[in-house]
């Protein structure tokens, strides 16, 4: 009985500071809420970037004004966008199309010198598909002026062209309404292009839903 007793009494012995294992519950306590809180931090981690306030067409200037502050998780990628930090190079273009609160990609900002497309007008009269909105893939198709008919027959002239904006015009008593197509072309395409027009040329938008050249 009294080595049972003595047993006991050694179980219920209050621990010393040197006792190894409340050293080593103590350290996996420590460990254990240094985890948590490293992993509360990483979650939390955000990074102001720049998002569209509106569309952003091609060839538009960029200023801090067309732009808003969000606060997002990037991690790996947040090298592929620009953050406020970083801050808007003066006089920088959208080298490519932004939509409305989109992030801005690092690579659609430029100078205006590395634009390989340019916005070109086309006017139209009537309306246009629903679908003919910024962003979208259009073939403009051209039909010149003929000799023993009114127009020669249509030839594709841009297939698969992207639309940079869409202006819509007033229409005049009596007038049809005139709407402005703004398509981005190269400059191998343009003289074609300019050159139906100045031959007063019809020249038609069709909505392209493959979206991309045929």
């Amino acid at each position: 009985m009294d080595q049972v007793a003595a047993v006991a009494a050694a179980r219920l012995k209050k621990p010393s500071w040197k006792d190894p294992r409340l050293l080593i519950g103590m350290l996996l306590v420590f460990v254990s809420i240094g985890g948590v809180v490293a992993l509360v931090g990483s979650a939390d981690r955000t990074t102001q970037v720049y998002s569209a306030r509106e569309d952003i067409a091609v060839g538009q200037v960029v200023t801090e004004a067309d732009v808003s502050i969000v606060n997002v998780r990037l991690d790996d990628i947040e090298s592929g966008y620009i953050t406020v930090e970083g801050g808007l190079d003066e006089g920088q273009v959208a080298l490519q199309r932004v939509a409305k609160s989109e992030l801005v990609p690092r690579g659609s900002l430029g100078k205006a010198d590395a634009l390989n497309r340019k916005p070109v007008a086309i006017s139209m009269e009537g309306e246009l598909p629903a679908q003919a909105v910024g962003g979208a893939r259009v073939d403009v198709w051209v039909a010149l002026p003929g000799t023993s008919s009114a127009f020669d027959e249509p030839q594709l002239l841009l297939p698969g062209a992207e639309i940079a904006e869409v202006v819509a015009g007033s229409a005049a008593l009596g007038a049809s309404k005139t709407t402005q197509v703004l398509v981005l072309v190269t400059d191998e395409q343009m003289p074609k292009l300019l050159g139906a027009q100045a031959n007063k040329a019809n020249i038609s938008v069709v909505w392209n839903p493959a979206g991309r050249n045929p």
